[in-house]
């Protein structure tokens, strides 16, 4: 009866502590729920950025229908551009990566709002149009 009375108490201690642990568990999902909002920022080197390009592609952008979708420091349909340029290093793979974007079109990375393609865009000027707008992060 001893050893049962024991086993007993053990089993009882296990399954306190595992609910005990559960509600840690809980809070803390709780808490990074609540902190779901928080900014994502895409670790990486920044380059320094041409500024012929970076001219150019301010030329471009007020060329284009970006500003249907984008403000340079407040989200609308779309994320602003200065929120973009905080999220991404400015370096040649992320240039390339978010030209393509701009071309292809996609979605998910802001939320729901699709980003719409532009196919018409040359890589080259894809690239010049991002170039600016990553030169818009100020650290």
């Amino acid at each position: 009866m001893g050893l049962r009375y024991k086993i007993t108490f053990l089993i009882g201690l296990g399954i306190l502590f595992s609910c005990q642990s559960t509600s840690r568990e809980e809070k803390s999902f709780e808490i990074v729920e609540e902190s779901n909002d928080e900014f994502f920022i895409v670790p990486g080197e920044d380059e320094l950025l041409d500024s012929l390009k970076v001219k150019s592609g301010k030329v471009l952008i007020s060329y284009s229908d970006c500003f249907e979708c984008h403000k340079l420091d407040q989200d609308a349909t779309g994320p602003s551009f200065s929120d973009i340029a905080r999220r991404y290093p400015s370096n040649q793979t992320y240039i390339e990566f978010l030209a393509r974007k701009v071309i292809n079109g996609g979605s998910g990375t802001w939320g729901t709002p699709v980003m719409r393609a532009h196919p018409s865009l040359s890589q080259i000027d894809a690239e010049e149009m991002v170039i600016y707008i990553l030169s818009l992060d100020i650290k």
